[in-house]
């Protein structure tokens, strides 16, 4: 079933997702259902699946030369989603990247998805890779996320790279990112909300934000989104802070600010224990105010742990 139509399905009641990584190349499926598991009892009618692009490590031979080798940390995004759509019966949203993938590479990848019945797609344009500066696209590739995006409702229409054949119309529904304090890469919001915009013109049905820890930075999000006409369900993306690292990772890492009432609490702790548990009740009482303006779903990124989730689903769902 779509996002859109599991939202609407809800009447207005806020639901519950959250996503993970796919195992490392050869790792066992069962840690993917280990993560999964223990947040089953909160219903979540879909659960998304990042894809990483490959990187760079370097090799070295005998001599001492060493050879420059393109690897895929976790490869298994498509395989994990069937996984998850056979063991659980819900809904896998996959996400889909620019970085990587060509044009026909990308294209047979939808049709892929297509055939084992996955209905939704998160189109991301992608992170450059670790040894790059800055996100280098595949050579025939997309650059964008707005290229990827009609590429996806192009094959809804029954238009494909190759028009020398009768083609079937695709029928995903398509997520696209949001930023509620803005892409690093975009010079200013508005600009930021004009790329929004584009994407959801040409067909991108959903918008699942970055995280935050500050709501008001959501429902300013929202409230422009809708001044510039851009309607569709816009699902919070959700993370907790547990270990006082992430104070100094996650703004890097993601571009975000951490509320001063927050950072100030975790800095006062006086072990990782009690950071957790800052993290976490600053998190349950987050998601009592997203759920008290409307937010349609509870998106947890769980980064394959999911006990502080589940406390977190316990006092809110």
């Amino acid at each position: 079933m779509k996002i859109v139509d599991h939202i609407k399905n809800a009447n207005g009641k806020t639901l519950f997702s959250f996503e993970l990584l796919p195992p490392i190349k050869g790792q066992s499926i069962q840690g993917i259902f280990n993560a999964i598991d223990p947040l089953m009892e909160f219903n979540p009618p879909f659960i998304d699946v990042t894809y990483l692009r490959e990187d760079y490590i370097y090799k070295q031979h005998p001599n001492g030369l060493l050879e420059k080798v393109a690897y895929r940390k976790r490869p298994s995004t498509v395989a994990t989603c069937a996984a998850i759509m056979n063991k659980y019966k819900v809904d896998a949203v996959p996400h889909l990247i620019c970085g990587g993938f060509t044009k026909d590479e990308t294209e047979n990848a939808l049709i892929d998805l297509q055939f084992l019945g996955i209905d939704n797609v998160l189109v991301l344009r992608g992170d450059a890779r670790k040894s790059d500066s800055a996100f280098v696209p595949t050579p025939d590739g997309h650059a964008y996320a707005s290229e990827l995006v009609q590429h996806v409702s192009d094959m809804n229409r029954g238009k494909y790279l190759h028009d020398d054949m009768a083609n079937e119309k695709t029928d995903f529904c398509i997520g696209v990112a949001g930023y509620p304090e803005k892409h690093f890469e975009s010079p200013n919001l508005d600009t930021d909300f004009k790329y929004l915009k584009h994407k959801v013109d040409l067909g991108a049905e959903f918008i699942v934000t970055q995280m935050f820890f500050d709501n008001k930075a959501y429902q300013a999000f929202v409230e422009k989104c809708r001044s510039n006409g851009i309607n569709v369900p816009i699902i919070p993306g959700l993370k907790p802070i547990t270990s006082s690292k992430q104070l100094i990772s996650l703004p890097k890492i993601f571009h975000l600010d951490i509320p001063l009432e927050l950072s100030e609490a975790i800095q006062a702790c006086g072990s990782e224990k009690e950071v957790k548990e800052v993290g976490i009740e600053w998190m349950i009482n987050q998601c009592k105010e997203l759920k008290t303006v409307g937010a349609p779903v509870l998106h947890f990124y769980t980064m394959g742990n999911p006990e502080p989730t589940k406390r977190i689903a316990q006092a809110i769902f």
